[in-house]
């Protein structure tokens, strides 16, 4: 397996379900479905259907703050994309400029939420990036 569609895969699964619960919701719906249409149009009805049910689903885990549904939903669309890209490679450009069109900063892929919890004596550490710890 290639690693830059593994990653191209990891970002658009990620994009996606962020952007489905924001005003960019239409657009996202629309370059998706159309770049399956170019790719694999027997395929691009029933995205489409995914796309809206998908679209449902996270607007009902954010209201929850279900953070294992939007999980499991990033995932379900990493392996869409990933099994797309694999079948028809040439469409990873035209996914990558895609992505940059809907979320021009990548803010979207780089949503990071962290949940811990701690009792008694145990310590949580937790960073979006890189973290360094010298205990003595």
């Amino acid at each position: 397996m290639d690693p830059e569609v593994t990653v191209l895969a990891q970002s658009a699964g990620a994009t996606l379900v962020t952007l489905m619960a924001t005003d960019a919701w239409h657009r996202v719906r629309d370059g998706i479905t159309q770049l399956w249409r170019r790719t694999q149009p027997e395929r691009a009805e029933s995205v489409a259907a995914e796309l809206e049910a998908g679209r449902e689903d996270v607007l009902a885990a954010l209201a929850a703050d279900d953070q294992e549904t939007l999980d499991e939903l990033r995932l379900q669309w990493q392996g869409l994309v990933r099994r797309l890209l694999v079948a028809r490679p040439a469409a990873v450009e035209e996914l990558r400029a895609l992505l940059d069109q809907l979320d021009p900063g990548g803010s979207a892929a780089r949503q990071i939420t962290q949940h811990a919890t701690a009792s008694g004596q145990a310590r949580v550490y937790q960073a979006g990036r890189d973290q360094h710890i010298a205990e003595r």
